[in-house]
């Protein structure tokens, strides 16, 4: 087979179409046994296939830059820049990332996989080589809906400005822009796209300007004729408005157009967009039909139905519970950055199609636009990924808090999540949200407190709140074992030399550590906090009078929610000694989060351990 012959991008040279398009299915093959054994990003990695083909045929990286945007579309880049053998431990502890990694390969330049950010990496990139007089060619492969994102207008505006060299590749898979195609546009974009007409028409307009009058008629004529065209036709206005040259659209699974428009783009001076059409999910059945997703980030288990296992999880009680609060608040909106899907707002969205509202991804317009929603009466959830909020801090800060509106931030995947690394682990909500005043942060430990604390922040709460749960499955408890309102909850009374405080998700790994140290004679008091800010001020009262007292969060360890605990503690003058259990201040890679966690002494055993090193 080809793909077991390719050790790099020069590999493609040389080959026949036919060859290519061989290689192409071999390819998807790849990818679709990588995913079914590990899951990982199917539908986008799976349309974009000939497109990356075709790029690496015409430009040479590593030379030339080949920039990801939602680097989950890279798969195929990172097979053709020799890691085929690699996707084996795709997504595995050790193993190949499911992002572009500079750690990887010199063929990847940003490791980015929040979105719409490419273009401001091609900016400053396209300013250095200027600088430098440096040869080499910035491609921003753009798309799966990054275009909805205000970053990614902020640096096309910029490149326009600047009239940078960068050829970027709209990768539109019908997440995002699409403009109207016919065959009289079809036309137009061929004449549009060849640099020897457009040169010609540039000499033409140049001569007939230095005719007076006539040549002043002549050329207002071209312009309105052109101009009525566009606007008739083409959806290339938007972008040469801004100063970028639009090319397209293309057939985005036709490797041969695909190097000509780009071998052409590579023709002009300045910006230019390169517009490709491409199916997601393409060439595996069970994601081209699935009209939500197209299979964008599976489970391990497609199998021949495309469907994967599913577990109870705190998603799964966020979403049920939702739909029982929108029926008996009418004023309940629900607000998602183009992810209904992933944060369970689908039923929602079901149920109350009106109030239900994607806003694509564009998390500071929906935390503003959610201020703006309370300022008028509704009561606004946003649901989005804990990763993803750190992206409109300032909003939450300034537009929800300063203001005191009732905005109901809803974190899934906050903590470790595992597979998805650096970019995805939602470590910083804790630090960032707790310093926003007035704001109360839950915490759940389970699938019924989750909806508990919902149904409490309705009731009890009048300004922001945040309630953030892990990724995964959630455990099921007794009515007896669920907390109520802003009090903690405290499982277990112990000798008064330890008292444990597990926060979330921690909750498990705190309680299998208390019945470690029981089997050695020390009995903990052990609470589930619940909720994070404020902290419940009898709990406080209660552990102050221990000799130790440790915090078990996942979280970043310094500035989370153990720090307000040993705050608390020291405004009561408390004596005990208090240890602050949490995630270091550093960049997290992939791989199992329980693995992750017992590396940084997080599981029980680990919590032990710190616990007697204090004892001793």
């Amino acid at each position: 087979m080809l793909l077991d012959a390719l050790s790099g991008p020069d590999d493609l040279r040389g080959r026949t179409y036919a060859e290519l398009d061989d290689l192409a299915d071999q390819i998807r093959r790849l990818i679709i046994d990588a995913v079914n054994e590990h899951g990982g990003h199917l539908g986008s990695n799976l349309g974009a296939v000939e497109l990356t083909i075709a790029l690496h045929r015409v430009f040479r990286s590593p030379h030339d830059l080949i920039l990801w945007d939602t680097g989950h579309q890279a798969y195929v880049h990172k097979i053709l820049t020799g890691r085929a053998t690699d996707f084996s431990s795709l997504r595995e502890s050790g193993g190949l990332s499911g992002y572009p990694s500079r750690a990887e390969s010199e063929h990847d330049w940003i490791e980015n996989s929040h979105a719409s950010t490419v273009l401001s990496y091609a900016h400053g990139l396209a300013t250095a080589f200027r600088a430098t007089d440096a040869r080499r060619r910035i491609v921003a492969v753009i798309g799966d809906g990054a275009m909805t994102g205000g970053m990614a207008f902020e640096g096309l505006n910029n490149l326009g400005h600047a009239g940078s060299d960068v050829t970027i590749v709209l990768n539109d898979n019908g997440r995002s822009y699409a403009p109207t195609v016919s065959r009289l546009s079809e036309s137009l974009i061929k004449i549009r796209n060849n640099p020897t007409y457009m040169t010609r028409q540039a000499k033409v307009e140049e001569i007939a300007g230095r005719i007076p009058w006539v040549g002043d008629q002549i050329s207002r004529g071209v312009r309105m004729s052109k101009a009525a065209v566009r606007e008739m036709w083409e959806p290339p206005a938007f972008f040469e408005d801004l100063g970028v040259r639009y090319m397209g659209p293309f057939d985005g699974h036709d490797i041969a157009s695909v190097e000509e428009a780009l071998d052409n783009a590579a023709e002009f001076d300045g910006p230019v967009v390169v517009h490709v059409l491409t199916q997601k999910g393409r060439g595996y059945e069970p994601a081209e039909q699935d009209h939500i997703k197209n299979m964008h980030d599976a489970k391990p288990g497609l199998h021949e139905t495309g469907s994967a296992l599913k577990e109870g999880s705190y998603t799964a009680a966020f979403s049920e519970t939702l739909v029982k609060l929108g029926d008996q608040y009418p004023e309940l909106v629900a607000i998602t950055a183009a992810m209904p899907d992933s944060t369970g707002l689908l039923p929602f969205r079901d149920r109350f199609p009106d109030r239900c509202f994607d806003v694509g991804i564009a998390e500071q317009h929906a935390v503003t636009a959610a201020a703006g929603m309370a300022m008028g009466g509704l009561r606004p959830l946003i649901a989005v990924y804990a990763t993803f909020l750190t992206r409109a801090i300032d909003q939450v800060n300034l537009d929800v808090g300063l203001h005191r509106q009732p905005v109901i931030f809803c974190l899934d995947r906050a903590g470790i999540t595992g597979p998805d690394g650096a970019s995805h682990h939602g470590i910083l909500d804790l630090v960032l949200l707790t310093k926003v005043p007035g704001m109360t942060v839950f915490a759940p430990s389970n699938y019924q407190e989750l909806q508990q604390m919902m149904e409490d922040t309705m009731e009890l709460t009048s300004g922001p709140v945040a309630i953030r749960w892990s990724r995964g499955k959630a455990p099921h408890v007794g009515h007896g074992e669920v907390g109520a309102g802003l009090r903690a909850r405290k499982l277990c009374s112990g000798d008064g030399r330890v008292a444990l405080l597990g926060f979330g998700q921690m909750l498990a790994a705190a309680t299998d550590a208390a019945a470690l140290l029981a089997q050695q004679g020390v009995d903990c008091t052990l609470y589930d906090p619940r909720v994070v800010q404020p902290l419940d001020p009898a709990m406080i009262d209660d552990i102050a009078d221990h000799d130790i007292v440790v915090t078990i969060e996942d979280g970043l360890r310094i500035g989370g929610a153990g720090a307000g605990v040993r705050d608390a503690l020291g405004e009561r003058g408390a004596n005990c000694r208090i240890k602050v259990l949490g995630v270091p201040t550093e960049y997290i890679p992939h791989g199992n989060p329980d693995v992750i966690h017992a590396g940084f002494g997080l599981d029980g055993p680990g919590i032990a351990a710190s616990i007697r090193e204090l004892l001793d």
